[in-house]
C-alpha cells in the first residue's frame, strides 16, 4: 500500500428535488448561514467553523422510507443533531418545515423528516 495522502472531509452533501428548498429549509431549523448558492447546490457553513452541509438538486431524487420496507427506496444516512430540550427542538423543527416521524424506536431522540423525506434524528 502506498503512503496515506492528506484528505480532510469538508461536509456532506444531501440530494433534493430542490437544492435551494431544502437549504432554506436547513438555514431555519440549524440557523447557519449560506456560503455557496448555485442554481443546483449550495451550501451552508457552520457558525463554529465545523463541517459543512450542502445540497444538490438531483431530478431523478426518490424520497427514501423510514423505518426500512423491503423493494423501496432505502435512507443512505440521517443527521444527528444534538439538542438541550427535545420537546422545545421537536416544536421549533416542525414549524421550521420538518415532520415528525409516527415510529420513534427511543425515549430520548425523536426521528424527523425534512421537506425531501431525509430522515433526522435530534437527541437529548
Amino acid at each position: 500500500m502506498t503512503e496515506h495522502p492528506s484528505m480532510t472531509l469538508t461536509g456532506t452533501t444531501l440530494d433534493a428535488p430542490d437544492a435551494r428548498e431544502l437549504a432554506a429549509f436547513y438555514v431555519r431549523l440549524l440557523g447557519w448561514k449560506v456560503e455557496e448558492d448555485e442554481s443546483d447546490w449550495v451550501k451552508l457553513s457552520a457558525p463554529d467553523g465545523g463541517r459543512g452541509l450542502a445540497f444538490q438538486t438531483e431530478t431523478a431524487y426518490t424520497r427514501p422510507t423510514w423505518p426500512a420496507v423491503a423493494d423501496a427506496q432505502q435512507m443512505m444516512m440521517h443527521l444527528e443533531i444534538k439538542v438541550d430540550d427535545l420537546e422545545a427542538a421537536v416544536a421549533y423543527a416542525r414549524a421550521a418545515g420538518a415532520v415528525l416521524a409516527d415510529f420513534q424506536p427511543q425515549d430520548d431522540v425523536r426521528v424527523c423528516f425534512d421537506p425531501a423525506g431525509h430522515p433526522f434524528c435530534l437527541y437529548l
